[in-house]
């Protein structure tokens, strides 16, 4: 490269530049040499908001088969070569994008881009491949639906966003999937999966000038394919006429409940703030839900919120099972003289301090790897701006008591959220238990929780964990682990929200 690029901005150490190649690939190189290791993450501006009822769950299916073959790498040579090399790899489809990720040593990373280049401009789909694959899929979503809380989030999930593509699983339906074709697979990857549709981010211990290169000369050769990215209709997500009440069944003992409320983008002033009412309510064993009905009267044995912004506007999950011998009624009158304390007093403010401290130490844990930061720019840069993920300290300190209280009373009302309750089958609660007053405690259980890369189940606690930003714990659903979740911790600080819950609110994977 003859001319150096400028530092856009400083990250948890690290330096970050931004180049557009002539074909319209945009690379993000986020310079920091702490440690000798560079992850590699490419990201499409593609995922299930963008398919149609026919074709459901092909983004998340396109990811499976990015891995069964390319020109020069076989099936299983991208893992093998990985393997080889001494690093990882991994996948990940969201309702928003699907982004793939190495993470190798610095001496070695230009062999990510030479897989991510021969993916992108000759990806085989064999139909051998394909045919196996899809067996594959379609075992993935049936256990999916032996999972109660998973069958519960997309219940709730078809109510909060109407007719809106975020309806539906990332996963897709099994009726869909089955009539899939290799053709409209081809298609599809021949839409999206193009330079200009995309994003690359190097993260680590590299020179920019020599990284740039490498780049130049394995992506920078891509050519656009023939066919256009096709811009879906997605119809807006509409504003509730009053509370939606759904229920099912299962054949269990629990009694689970769900309630979801639209709420606001990635990146408005609405996000930050649920982010912090989210902290509020569950960010640990000090947090006001957790706090009252696990710990104090033992009306529940787990309780979690997340904030779950999205590109089209998201939605704020609540989630919680009744301890043993709780009337559902019992327990949802708590929560909402809980939410009713939030629209009517000011947040004292040693408590705002420290879910604003819990958010702000979540960030700065989260910035600790390069994978974390790559993920983190990558997920801003793809879905909004990049720049935003500079902002998550002064965002979360710039919240008031005044926010808090005006933002959950506009969004957290009654009348505008969906609530389901999974209740024991063939039985009736009533017949089987009589409310209770609250016992003095119960034990504290595990929370509802997916996997970070799984597709299965529901939204991790806030209350078990730090706040995270998007993505997840539960908004994808992956091919194995995710950077973020190396570790078992969050992706990234602000990614409770973004991320979870329920069904598919989650990532998607292979």
């Amino acid at each position: 490269m003859s001319t150096e690029l400028p530092v856009l901005a400083v990250k948890a150490g690290a330096a970050i530049r931004e180049h557009v190649l002539a074909n319209g690939l945009r690379v993000l190189l986020v310079e920091r040499h702490l440690d000798p290791v560079v992850a590699v993450m490419l990201w499409y501006r593609v995922g299930s908001r963008d398919e149609v009822d026919e074709i459901a769950g092909v983004s998340h299916f396109l990811e499976h088969m990015m891995f069964k073959g390319s020109a020069r790498f076989g099936k299983g040579e991208v893992d093998r070569v990985t393997t080889l090399l001494g690093g990882s790899n991994n996948a990940f489809t969201t309702n928003d994008h699907t982004a793939y990720w190495f993470e190798l040593a610095s001496d070695r990373f230009e062999a990510a881009l030479e897989i991510e280049a021969d993916r992108m401009r000759a990806l085989l789909l064999d139909p051998v491949e394909f045919a196996a694959e899809k067996d594959v899929v379609l075992e993935e979503l049936a256990m999916g639906r032996d999972d109660p809380w998973r069958r519960l989030t997309e219940l709730v999930q078809e109510g909060v966003f109407g007719r809106h593509p975020y309806r539906r699983p990332i996963i897709g339906h099994a009726d869909a999937l089955k009539r899939l074709s290799v053709e409209e697979l081809r298609a599809h990857h021949s839409r999206h999966y193009r330079p200009s549709n995309a994003i690359l981010v190097l993260s680590g211990d590299f020179q920019p000038e020599r990284a740039l290169e490498l780049v130049e000369r394995h992506l920078g050769t891509v050519a656009p394919p023939p066919l256009a990215v096709r811009e879906t209709f997605r119809p807006a997500i509409e504003e509730p006429p009053g509370e939606k009440r759904l229920s099912m069944t299962w054949d269990d003992e629990g009694q689970r409940l769900c309630m979801a409320w639209p709420s606001g983008a990635v990146g408005t002033p609405t996000d930050w703030t649920l982010d912090v009412v989210s902290t509020l309510l569950t960010g640990g064993r000090l947090s006001r839900l957790h706090r009252r009905l696990v710990l104090e009267q033992g009306l529940a044995t787990t309780v979690s919120t997340q904030n779950d912004a999205r590109v089209d506007g998201g939605a704020f999950w609540l989630m919680a099972e009744c301890a043993q011998g709780t009337a559902p009624s019992v327990l949802e009158a708590a929560i909402d003289a809980e939410l009713a304390r939030l629209w009517e007093e000011a947040v004292p403010a040693a408590e705002l301090e420290r879910a604003k401290r819990i958010l702000i130490s979540g960030e700065a844990y989260d910035s600790e790897t390069v994978s974390d930061l790559a993920e983190e720019l990558g997920e801003f840069a793809i879905d909004a701006d990049w720049r935003l993920s500079l902002q998550t300290v002064d965002r979360i300190r710039a919240v008031t008591a005044r926010d808090v209280r005006e933002t959950a009373r506009t969004i957290l009302s009654a009348a505008r959220r969906t609530l389901a309750w999974s209740l024991p089958r063939e039985r009736s609660i009533a017949a089987r238990r009589s409310p209770r007053k609250a016992a003095k405690r119960s034990p504290r259980g595990t929370a509802p929780r997916i996997p970070k890369r799984s597709a299965q189940g529901a939204p991790k606690s806030a209350a078990t964990s730090a706040p995270k930003r998007k993505t997840p714990a539960a908004k994808r659903t992956g091919r194995r682990t995710a950077p973020g979740a190396r570790r078992g911790a969050p992706a990234t600080a602000r990614s409770t929200a973004r991320g979870a819950a329920g069904s598919q609110a989650e990532r998607s994977g292979r």
